[in-house]
C-alpha cells in the first residue's frame, strides 16, 4: 500500500528555471527521505502557488515528512501551508495509467 502526500502553499516566486536552480540541492536532499518513492514538484505562477505531490511507501513516513516539511517551510517564512495524506488505490490508479 502506498500513500500520497499533497502539499501546497502561497509562493511569490521564483518559478521555472530559476526555482530549479535555487532548489536543486533541496531536491537531492528530499530524494534521501525515508519511505519516499518519489516527489513531483508543482508550481503555478498565475495563482502564485507551489508545492509537491509525494508518494511514500507507508503512512508514518508521510506524516513524519509532512510535520518536518511544514516546520521547514515556516522557517522559510511561508504561511497557509496545506498538507493532506491519502491512501492510493493502486489498482484503479494503474488502470488510469499511473506508474506507482
Amino acid at each position: 500500500m502506498k500513500f500520497l502526500l499533497q502539499v501546497d502553499f502561497p509562493h511569490q516566486g521564483p518559478f521555472g528555471d530559476e526555482l530549479t536552480q535555487m532548489m536543486s540541492d533541496l531536491a537531492k536532499d528530499i530524494a534521501k527521505e525515508k519511505g519516499l518513492v518519489y516527489k513531483l514538484w508543482t508550481e503555478n505562477e498565475e495563482t502564485k502557488e507551489a508545492g509537491g505531490i509525494y508518494v511514500f511507501d507507508n503512512k508514518d513516513d508521510a506524516l513524519r515528512y509532512l510535520d518536518m516539511h511544514t516546520k521547514r517551510l515556516e522557517a522559510f517564512g511561508y504561511t497557509d501551508i496545506r498538507g493532506k495524506v491519502f491512501t492510493i488505490n493502486e489498482e484503479l490508479s494503474t488502470l488510469s495509467k499511473a506508474t506507482i
